[in-house]
């Protein structure tokens, strides 16, 4: 196995457009997450403990909406574009229908929260700071990752995402002055970031000479209506990936809540790495699935390998420097994140193993499969964090979180197993040696 990992040359496995995919990727995450870090305490002297408590309220709230703006196009999009790199007419056809969808989409949860915000008189703390927000939900639904994604060539939207992060930097560093100014935060980033995704739009018109226009309202619904079934798995996901620290806040004291934050948020560090491992290669899998399937297992087989090495590597590294990681992020030793994070480490490693499902399923459209498999796991997540919670305390939750993944797993496999057998048998069968290779 060592010697199918390695017999690629640092050169050559650089150059290939999958892996340079992911260092892009990895290079917007880190990014967001190192800026996130410098503008925190930034905001805290500024504005104070409380408003900035409001301010990230209403974040969430946003965060929440955007999974309806992004409507599934995350994984819709790139394969629709990688399968049409070389066509420009389809290529428009594409960007005009996708940015269409979601412009729409992000006019219609801007009147739905005015109307939960004037009508029903919701967020009542944080309402002028929400409405201030709204602007981030347009900056969302022209966000163009997918298309570069599909394209493979993400260099320029990784340098364009550093661009819009250090533009809202600076609109904190020269605008944020007192508490009265909270509402321009979340203002500030959703207007970098507009102004940024625009510039790009813009670059890709004339330097991919592409034309981008309004597709019209028919040919929008009828996007959108194909990738319900996207939308609906992303709000499953999402209830999983969210849902743990909701259910833990019932059962556990404010105390409890802050050391299992501490170590949950270096586990959703880690558990990006699968997420941009199958972001990465999803355009160049569906392209080769088109066109040479023996090529298109062998290339997953080769990833699958890797992914599941480096993670294997990781959760042990993890292991090892639970206590050093938790006092350099809390100041001091505090023994019950520690323990929690030994368990959370888990999970990514876990995770890595429904990589090639994943792949599978988006590389063959199931959409209605992943919709199936998204809510069995999201409801089995949901039950077991309450029950196990209610028994152990955060420690039940991060095994339940555990244990949630390996039923991703399992399930997944059993529905790709049943649909599509060919597909199930001829990878599994590489994979286990167990397939006679022509």
């Amino acid at each position: 196995m060592f010697e199918k990992l390695t017999s690629l040359s640092f050169l050559q496995l650089i150059r290939h457009k999958s892996v340079q995919n992911f260092i892009f990727l990895l290079f917007i995450q880190s990014s967001n997450i190192l800026i996130s870090l410098m503008v925190m305490p930034l905001l805290i002297q500024s504005i104070g403990v409380d408003q900035f408590g409001l301010v990230s309220l209403a974040l969430s709230v946003i965060l929440i909406a955007n999974v309806f703006v992004g409507f599934g196009y995350n994984l819709s999009g790139p394969k629709d574009v990688a399968l049409n790199q070389d066509n420009k007419r389809e290529l428009s056809a594409i960007i005009s229908r996708i940015l269409s969808s979601k412009i729409l989409l992000a006019v219609m949860a801007t009147g739905c929260l005015l109307v939960a915000i004037f009508g029903f008189d919701f967020f009542p703390e944080y309402k002028i700071i929400l409405i201030y927000s709204l602007l981030m939900l347009f900056s969302e639904a022209t966000l163009p990752v997918w298309f570069f994604q599909g394209m493979e060539k993400m260099r320029l939207v990784s340098v364009a995402n550093v661009f819009s992060k250090l533009l809202y930097l600076t609109g904190i560093v020269f605008f944020i002055q007192g508490p009265a100014d909270a509402k321009w935060v979340n203002f500030c980033f959703g207007g970098a970031a507009l102004t940024v995704n625009l510039l790009v739009l813009v670059y890709v018109h004339f330097i991919f000479q592409i034309r981008i226009y309004f597709a019209g309202f028919g040919k929008a619904l009828q996007s959108c209506r194909r990738n319900i079934y996207l939308f609906l798995s992303n709000i499953a996901s999402h209830i999983s990936v969210s849902g743990g620290m909701v259910i833990l806040s019932f059962f556990a004291s404010a105390n409890i809540l802050g050391m299992y934050s501490l170590a949950e948020r270096v586990s959703m560090v880690l558990r990006m790495f699968p997420s941009l491992t199958i972001a990465a290669i999803y355009p160049n899998a569906s392209k080769l699935y088109e066109q040479d399937k023996v090529v298109f297992y062998r290339f997953l087989l080769k990833v699958y390998r890797m992914v599941i090495l480096g993670a294997v590597i990781i959760t042990a590294i993890i292991l090892v420097l639970a206590p050093f990681i938790i006092q350099l992020l809390a100041k001091e030793l505090i023994l019950d994140s520690v323990v929690f994070l030994r368990i959370l480490a888990f999970v990514p490693l876990m995770a890595t193993l429904n990589i090639a499902n994943m792949i599978m399923i988006l590389v063959t459209d199931q959409k209605k499969l992943l919709f199936n498999s998204s809510w069995i796991f999201c409801l089995y997540m949901l039950l077991i964090a309450i029950i196990m919670t209610a028994w152990l305390g955060g420690k039940g939750l991060a095994y339940a979180l555990v244990s949630t993944e390996i039923v991703i797993f399992i399930t997944c496999s059993l529905l790709i197993k049943k649909h599509t057998p060919v597909l199930f048998s001829e990878f599994y069968g590489r994979l286990f040696g167990s397939h006679h290779h022509s």
